[in-house]
């Protein structure tokens, strides 16, 4: 389903604000006030500052769009168009002065992900793409990489924050797939995660239960720089998708078959 317009001016509306919302977070990195949501779920001030920020300046510009952002604040009049923001993804990064984190805005058209920007401050990258027109960063297009074999693979994912009470924890899956690749790495961002692929730095990616703003945008970037993402069972990914494989395309069989060769993916099928 395609957008009837020109998607240009959500875009750029998306990247100014992205950079912006990145500047307060360089601002205030090394300094800012932590707070707890959970056991080892974090938010900062930085977060909340940021999300302010995109909200305000995205629904300013464009009055007939919804709002859905991590940290609570929201939009929600049935729109056709959402925009779904992460303000600060790699909280746990941030507040530990790790500098891997980065502001996640996407443009949903009726549930489907249409604009994605990822600004990484600290790296000075922003990540772009809209639907069917490519990926960039920083004006530049981007290509997934051209490895074909598993044992060449440098490969990432993600643990959820409930990993030692819940034994969905995407431990098995790591075990599984660790045997089979050159390596594997731990951003601490999906967002990143997903543009890494995108750039050809990584080979592939899979998580599970993440929420929409932890990769609405960085889904698009890595589909559009010619990668392939599905969920576990190698269906279409939507945002009420809970688990995600992004991979340059080559790999993607041989990573459903390894995650589906896990019991435990099986029985949530």
């Amino acid at each position: 389903m395609s957008f009837p317009g020109d998607l240009t001016p959500y875009l750029e509306t998306a990247c100014d604000t992205a950079i912006n919302a990145g500047q307060i977070l360089r601002n205030r990195f090394g300094k800012s006030v932590i707070d707890f949501k959970g056991e080892i779920d974090i938010v900062t001030d930085a977060d909340h500052a940021s999300e302010s920020l995109c909200m305000k300046n995205l629904l300013s510009a464009f009055g007939q769009t919804d709002f859905l952002g991590e940290e609570g604040r929201g939009k929600d009049t049935g729109a056709d168009l959402c925009w779904i923001v992460d303000p600060l993804d790699g909280t746990n990064n941030y507040a530990h002065k790790i500098p891997i984190f980065c502001v996640s805005i996407a443009l949903a058209y009726k549930g489907r992900p249409i604009v994605g920007v990822v600004h990484a401050p600290i790296f000075n990258e922003t990540f772009t793409a809209t639907a069917n027109g490519g990926a960039f960063l920083n004006g530049n297009p981007i290509h997934v990489s051209s490895i074909t074999k598993p044992l060449g693979a440098v490969t990432v994912t993600g643990f959820p924050y409930d990993r030692r009470s819940n034994p969905n924890n995407n431990l098995d899956n790591f075990c599984v797939i660790a045997p089979e690749v050159q390596g594997i790495r731990r951003l601490g961002s999906a967002a990143m995660d997903l543009c890494w692929v995108a750039a050809g730095r990584f080979d592939a990616y899979w998580e599970l239960r993440l929420s929409p703003w932890d990769f609405a945008a960085g889904a698009l970037i890595a589909h559009e720089a010619g990668g392939k993402v599905t969920d576990f069972q190698n269906g279409e990914l939507s945002l009420k998708s809970n688990t995600i494989v992004a991979t340059n395309g080559h790999l993607h069989d041989e990573f459903l078959r390894l995650l589906r060769g896990n019991n435990r993916n099986m029985k949530q099928s």
